[in-house]
């Protein structure tokens, strides 16, 4: 399937304020995140690279020791294992590409 709506891709809440919608491509995993005013992600860290860019609004995010306000157009590179998290400073849309898939996040199988 090379051409996909991810307006028309199953959302699902992640944790509380985050909702996904997913795409796999068999080697990276595209995650479309809303995600609401305030609304927290826990610091956690995983075996994935992840790019994690907003598409809207404002996102403090912490890599490491290293914190900085994201807003279009800037993107952050996260290497696998490294401790990160953060916080929407305003309501955002955020688009992370992860490598390998995340099996954990195949809630819709369109785009697979």
């Amino acid at each position: 399937m090379p051409f996909i709506d991810v307006d028309a891709l199953q959302q699902t809440e992640v944790i509380e304020g985050y909702s996904a919608r997913t795409i796999h491509t068999g080697t990276m995993t595209f995650v479309y995140w809303t995600v609401a005013e305030g609304a927290a992600m826990p610091v956690h860290a995983h075996l994935h690279e992840q790019v994690a860019h907003v598409l809207s609004g404002q996102f403090e995010l912490t890599v490491g020791s290293e914190t900085q306000l994201l807003e279009p157009g800037k993107v952050a590179l996260i290497p696998p294992h490294v401790p990160h998290g953060g916080r929407a400073i305003t309501a955002c849309q955020l688009l992370d590409v992860f490598l390998p898939e995340r099996d954990d996040y195949k809630f819709d199988q369109k785009g697979k």
